[in-house]
């Protein structure tokens, strides 16, 4: 959930971590810290608690001496709280060695009373302090060898880590390892970097290796060398990054979320680009797995957070497309129950960075159960696409504030084509029917556009007028009901404020209890054109809680005039079959959403207690 950064090059390496930093700032801002080798050969560090600006702010005020070796940390607080000391860069072997740390080291606190025992001190509450002590010990013992000793190290470590460390004996070398945490190699000309992820280093370098489960790293001006933890070379998997710096900046947006919500017609149209053939659904990447998807007979799809409610949204197309049972799990709660899986189940994860923990620990506890896996992410080179079977990329581009809308939109459309490439390929789908989905789908990215066009400049006035709001609830039917869920937990996020969203059918078993005077509620109203029973359904439902004083804001489509009796607002989406109905209606709500933060003053990119990427369980 941290950002890590390493450079060695010819460059001043405090410009370098600093900038990797700032692109990292996402996966945690509790503190930051960087350390450098300098020009004569020593190791100085400096740490602040508090986003990275205070870190910035204080180099600029006094900067480290210049050194061309260096790692850098911003941090999501796991290990004792976000304080200058318990920040990272760790130092140890009497100020000559720096480690940082993204993870939970499970066993610090035996290591740590054994270093005790042998009389070390320890000036953090951080596990990862107990890392750094233990390497330093461990590179005496290994004579002063800085690979053998990590080699040594990361052998006794249990849990989830990636390290980064350097030493001032070895000057121009930075070493790294990771188990069930992200770490990335940068590949430079005369220079090299390791990163969280690409945004690390993608202003220097398009070119990486992704590293593997149980590797080690060492990075110098002009090599790279990967290995297994007993040292064993190993072949590092190359790719190319797909976008460039630009892609990970505001560009002149007020956030980092305003430009990502405006960029959810283009977040579609990527994911659908290539994978359409004469008016059928073609995904490349898994050309090769008919047999596959001709022999399973249940899905199991597992994710979290927001990725959880785009998989309830996808389930609906995939059981209706291709007919077989669908399931979705919270991936934290999947292996936990003991799930009855085999070779017949196709377990198919959500993940935007494709390093969540919990999703990467059930997609392996799938592949042992015999399970064949498929992962739907946005980060090439990320560990759970490597773990499984196959992999569909929805080529978002990146998404930097911590709170999802591109990516939702994304993974949803990336489930309707892997439904609809999974029912053609079963048969269950003729070609006319598989053309009309289609043809819905290539449409969606320019209604998303007439959404942004016509309803955010009404939708950010209300969210405005109700700044002082303390609970709004949402309710859906069918695929209104995972979006209701999306719209209450956006709420959430970066608003503090309490939010629900409810099926609206439940209404009458409990939630009504809620409704009072001037409570705000959305409601998703679904078309009258093709689910008219539904419609009616959800109009009761409207008169239910504005006969009980609530202050209806209404998500239907244009022309439905059915329901303006009963609402106190109205946002309008363009019309659409009803499984794409979800794709327009979930606009609005991040809009919504991130209008009503900006009321009061808030952080969108960066809510309290959040961090971008979930590394830990």
């Amino acid at each position: 959930m941290c950002g890590i950064v390493g450079y060695v090059g010819p460059r001043p390496s405090q410009d370098i971590l600093i900038s990797g930093l700032a692109r990292l700032e996402y996966r945690g801002y509790d503190s930051a810290g960087i350390a450098v080798i300098d020009e004569s050969g020593a190791l100085d560090s400096r740490k602040r608690a508090g986003k990275l600006a205070v870190l910035r702010d204080d180099l600029a005020r006094t900067p480290l001496p210049a050194g061309t070796t260096g790692i850098g940390h911003t941090r999501w607080a796991t290990h004792g709280g976000p304080t200058d000391v318990n920040a990272h860069p760790h130092i140890a072997d009497d100020g000559r060695l720096a480690v940082i740390h993204n993870g939970i080291i499970e066993n610090f606190a035996a290591l740590k009373a054994d270093l005790l025992s042998d009389g070390y001190e320890f000036k953090s509450e951080t596990d990862t302090e107990v890392a750094a002590v233990l390497l330093g010990r461990a590179y005496h013992e290994n004579g002063e060898d800085l690979q053998a000793a990590f080699r040594d190290t990361v052998g006794q470590l249990d849990g989830a880590f990636t390290l980064l460390a350097m030493h001032q004996d070895h000057p121009g070398l930075v070493v790294g390892a990771r188990r069930n945490s992200p770490l990335v190699i940068g590949l430079g000309d005369g220079e090299n970097f390791l990163g969280s992820d690409v945004a690390a280093f993608v202003e220097h370098t398009r070119n990486a290796l992704a590293i593997g489960q149980d590797q080690i790293v060492a990075i110098t001006p002009d090599a790279v060398s990967v290995t297994d933890f007993d040292g064993a070379p190993v072949e590092a998997s190359p790719f190319e990054v797909t976008w460039d710096a630009a892609a990970a900046e505001k560009g002149g947006w007020s956030s980092f979320m305003a430009k990502e919500v405006s960029e959810e017609p283009e977040a579609v149209a990527n994911t659908l680009r290539g994978r359409i053939q004469d008016g059928a659904v073609v995904i490349p990447e898994l050309a090769d797995l008919d047999d596959l998807f001709t022999g399973i007979d249940r899905i199991i799809i597992i994710a979290c957070g927001t990725a959880s409610y785009a998989g309830q949204v996808g389930a609906y197309a995939l059981e209706q497309w291709t007919r077989l049972p669908v399931h979705v799990e919270l991936a934290h709660e999947f292996r936990y129950r003991d799930p009855v899986i085999d070779e017949r189940s196709l377990v198919v994860s959500i993940s935007q960075s494709g390093e969540t923990m919990d999703t990467l620990m059930a997609v392996k506890y799938a592949a042992e159960r015999g399970a064949r896996t498929l992962s739907i992410c946005n980060t090439q080179g990320a560990t759970i696409p490597r773990e499984s079977d196959a992999v569909v990329y929805t080529h978002a581009g990146p998404e930097v504030a911590v709170a999802s809308t591109k990516a939702f939109v994304a993974q949803i459309t990336a489930i309707y084509l892997l439904a609809l490439h999974i029912g053609r390929v079963r048969g269950v789908l003729s070609p006319v029917e598989a053309a009309e989905h289609v043809r819905e789908l290539e449409a969606v990215p320019g209604k998303i556009k007439r959404i942004l066009d016509t309803e955010q400049e009404h939708t950010t006035q209300l969210a405005h007028w109700m700044a002082d709001t303390r609970s709004v609830l949402f309710l859906g039917r069918h695929v209104g009901f995972p979006i209701a869920l999306e719209g209450a937990l956006k709420l959430k996020e970066i608003s503090y404020i309490h939010a629900e969203g409810f099926a609206a059918g439940e209404l009458k078993h409990g939630p009504i209890a809620l409704i009072e005077a001037g409570q705000p509620v959305f409601v998703l109203v679904p078309s009258p054109r093709e689910s008219s029973l539904l419609h009616d359904k959800v109009v009761s439902n409207i008169q239910e809680i504005r006969a009980r004083g609530a202050r209806v804001i209404v998500i239907a489509e244009e022309g439905d005039a059915a329901v303006l009796p009963f609402a106190d607002e109205v946002l309008r989406i363009p019309l659409a079959g009803p499984l794409f109905e979800p794709l327009l209606a979930v606009v609005p709500l991040h809009i919504f959403a991130m209008g009503l933060a900006t009321a009061k003053g808030l952080d969108v990119d960066q809510p309290r207690n959040l961090a971008k990427s979930v590394t830990v369980e």
